[in-house]
């Protein structure tokens, strides 16, 4: 596909490509089923799943290569609505959606539902407020927006800030991601995955851009939405005889209430325990509503989601793309919660109540990894599960609910093994959960490099830069950052759902009020902007670093009901050390969660950080406004135009 005449003739054919390439899956997925069958060893087969997936994405890749600046930052701008819209679902599926979310409604239970409706929403906000509008104006990077909207390259550099701070931190989760998958299917340490992982990252993205990326995404999202409805339709269809666990979402409810009622009569539970359908137990209201706020907000903000929009042909498929994008993740997020009730009450039916002489192999499996513990220890064998519920007085040697935790980032990985599903449905997960991490990160790092090379390289440095320099200083940048990104996560910085709720945040505040006074206002002018960016970002990231790094500075210890066990011990990533006392379980310790413990002014979430940076944002931006002179006639004449539905793109880029 490098050269244009072969790119048409795809574009042309995507409905055949695109059937053959899921046909193959499918048969790939039967293949690796037989094999299973046959004896052939699970790691062998995990092996096959993840080299495989990564070896078609890698193809496409290569063959997306181009030398054209248009192919690389837009896609050449021919991307139809219904692959870009399932693209879009593809780089909106990260390791977050994909792998954290069903675990964080594992853990949260109705609180948890804050995720899907802020995420889902801000589809919406996207749609009416903003994407369409850089459609039409034809830029090639948010940051070119804001530069040409409020005049030289002070808004532009700002943007890029923003850019660079919210998308490093996401794409940091997408790589942790990675890490987690390789290291518990290829049998290596999780440091020496995350690089593993990048590898598969940079040769979806490095060589052909945009275009790649597209391409590669469109393939990604057939693997992973597959991956994450089986198991769970497998599971509706053996509890219940229907294989539509939307439907049967209820019934598995009940079927946990009850037993969680059994549990608490029978002494297996603590009368506190956490009820899974009981509302504002993990989240107060405040925190509740704060939280959908800021993802709503911040999805409309995120650079790598707008950029998608870039590529279509014209304002009206941009329009369609937000559509089928909704589409396209709301089949995921529709079947999120029943996936993780249907976790549960496999944990529940099979688990709680069992002597910890006879757990199963799945929990040492995870355990060895640190990732599911059993009397505040890690379950890495029998022998250290025995020792740590015996240090505990008076522990009759039967798992309590209370006893075990799981990491909230393995719930969905781990579901296959916990119901005994055969090894290839864990495969098959894996391998989507590695497809959603890599979209997302494809199009994290796209975004980063872009705003490097084009934004600041390009616009900034050297404005008569030659097309293939142009293009490799883009790849350099990538790789840089790639590396970079690797780096940070292979130290384990947070989980990946908090992670990814930062850079919400992040961009919500610093981007947000730009974005759409830019559009939907002529009387905003650059020094109104300009501020306005910089103090709600600046709030934003003052929030998130006192009460993550100095929750004593100013702030209060409180902002969840459920913020610590009964020995008064925070939930925190690491449950050995919180629970390291005699009797430090007789509290709610299902499992741990950053989010606990990282609160401040008025009890809010460092997680819902944008509440103060973003109203901060468009009262500064306003007022600024209106103590500075209005922007030029010309340039309200241009927003005029630009909010027109129909009509050509406001600044086409010159041919390269």
């Amino acid at each position: 596909m490098a050269a244009q005449g072969q790119s048409s003739d795809f574009t042309s054919n995507l409905g055949r490509v695109y059937a053959i390439y899921t046909g193959g899956f499918i048969a790939f997925v039967i293949f690796i089923a037989i094999l299973e069958k046959m004896g052939v060893p699970n790691q062998i087969l995990g092996y096959l799943f993840v080299g495989f997936t990564i070896a078609i994405y890698a193809m496409i890749g290569i063959m997306s290569r181009t030398m054209q600046v248009s192919e690389y930052y837009v896609a050449g701008r021919k991307v139809p609505a219904f692959y870009n819209g399932m693209a879009t679902g593809a780089d909106w599926m990260s390791g977050a959606s994909f792998v954290g979310m069903a675990g964080s409604l594992y853990l949260l239970g109705y609180d948890g539902l804050a995720f899907v409706l802020g995420w889902t929403g801000g589809y919406v906000l996207v749609a009416v407020l903003v994407a369409p509008f850089l459609r039409k104006f034809g830029a090639y990077t948010v940051p070119d927006f804001l530069s040409a909207r409020y005049g030289g390259n002070t808004a532009r550099l700002i943007g890029v800030i923003v850019l660079l701070a919210c998308s490093f931190t996401y794409v940091v989760a997408q790589i942790f991601a990675t890490g987690i998958i390789a290291s518990r299917f290829l049998g290596m340490s999780f440091e020496l995955a995350v690089f593993v992982g990048l590898a598969g990252i940079l040769v979806c993205s490095m060589l052909g851009g945009m275009r790649a990326v597209t391409w590669t995404q469109v393939a990604q999202y057939i693997v992973l939405i597959i991956a994450y409805l089986l198991p769970v339709v497998l599971l509706s269809a053996k509890k219940f005889g229907i294989p539509l666990p939307q439907l049967t979402y209820g019934s598995a409810l009940q079927e946990i209430a009850k037993l969680e009622q059994g549990f608490i009569q029978s002494g297996l539970a603590p009368a506190t325990m956490k009820i899974h359908t009981a509302p504002f137990t993990s989240y107060t209201p405040g925190n509740y509503f704060a939280l959908i706020f800021c993802l709503m907000v911040g999805t409309a903000s995120l650079p790598h989601v707008l950029m998608r929009y870039f590529t279509t042909p014209s304002v009206r498929e941009a329009r369609i793309s937000v559509a089928w994008s909704l589409l396209f993740i709301f089949l995921l997020y529709f079947t999120a919660p029943a996936y993780a009730a249907f976790s549960k009450l496999e944990v529940y039916s099979t688990l709680i109540g069992k002597n910890i002489a006879d757990l199963p192999a799945w929990v040492y499996s995870w355990g060895k990894l640190n990732l599911v513990t059993v009397c505040g220890k890690a379950a890495s064998s029998a022998d250290a599960v025995k020792a740590a519920c015996g240090a505990i007085s008076g522990h009759a040697g039967i798992l309590r609910w209370q006893d075990f935790g799981i990491n909230t980032d393995v719930v969905v990985l781990s579901t296959p093994e916990i119901a005994g599903l055969p090894y290839v449905v864990a495969g098959l997960v894996a391998a989507g959960g590695l497809a959603a991490a890599l979209s997302t990160a494809d199009g994290l790092l796209l975004a980063l490099s872009n705003a490097l090379s084009h934004d600041i390289y390009y616009k900034m440095i050297d404005k008569n830069a030659p097309t293939a320099r142009r293009l490799v200083v883009s790849r350099f940048f990538l790789v840089i950052v790639a590396l970079l990104a690797a780096w940070t996560a292979s130290t384990r910085p947070a989980d990946i759902l908090s992670m990814v709720a930062w850079a919400f945040s992040l961009a919500a505040a610093g981007l947000f009020p730009a974005l759409v006074l830019g559009v939907w206002s002529k009387r905003v002018n650059s020094a109104g902007a300009i501020a306005g960016m910089l103090a709600g970002f600046g709030i934003t990231m003052l929030y998130l670093i006192v009460t993550r790094y100095f929750p004593g500075f100013g702030v209060t210890s409180l902002g969840m009901t459920s913020l610590t066990n009964a020995a008064g011990a925070p939930l925190i990533p690491d449950m050995a050390k919180a629970l390291a006392a005699p009797g430090a379980l007789d509290g709610w310790v299902l499992a741990s969660h950053p989010l606990a413990s990282k609160v401040g002014w008025l009890n809010m979430n460092n997680i819902s950080a944008a509440v103060f940076g973003l109203p901060v944002g468009f009262v500064v931006t306003y007022v600024v406004s209106m103590m500075t002179p209005a922007p030029s006639k010309e340039m309200q004449d241009f927003l005029d135009e630009v909010r027109k539905p129909r009509g050509n793109t406001m600044m086409e880029e010159k041919a390269a």
